[in-house]
């Protein structure tokens, strides 16, 4: 299965609750020109700790098989695992997608888990068809 580029759609938006005085400091660093706006300062705090946690990053993805990026699967890749007669455990930290031609029989037929930390891209009816094994 290729790995893909990050594509400015494959951002997630979140939504974040800051305290008045919080969010007037930050307003005052974008003022300052030390951040184009407030969400480069975040993205940087962000990245700032995710580089300081790396190595914690790192050893877990290890430990727990998890594949780094962005990962997809087609019709194809589940139809061949369907005529190996094997299951898939996907394990994502990034992006996880099902193609839109994946019918949810398909799905459920071919994926026997999906563990996705941070953000999985599929359809609706496929999503309804694992929705007991998206841990």
């Amino acid at each position: 299965m290729p790995d893909l580029k990050l594509r400015p759609a494959d951002s997630e938006k979140i939504t974040i609750n800051l305290f008045p005085v919080d969010l007037g400091q930050i307003d005052l660093l974008v003022q300052q020109g030390f951040y184009a706006n407030r969400t480069d300062l975040i993205r940087t705090a962000i990245r700032n700790q995710l580089n300081q946690h790396a190595d914690v990053v790192k050893q877990t993805v290890e430990r727990n098989q998890f594949v780094l990026g962005l990962q997809q699967f087609s019709s194809a890749d589940l139809e061949a695992a369907r005529t190996a007669g094997e299951m898939l455990n996907i394990r994502v930290l990034g992006l996880a997608t099902i193609a839109p031609d994946v019918t949810a029989e398909l799905a459920a037929a071919t994926i026997g888990s999906i563990t996705v930390l941070g953000a999985l891209h599929a359809s609706p009816a496929v999503k309804a068809a694992l929705a007991g094994r998206i841990n």
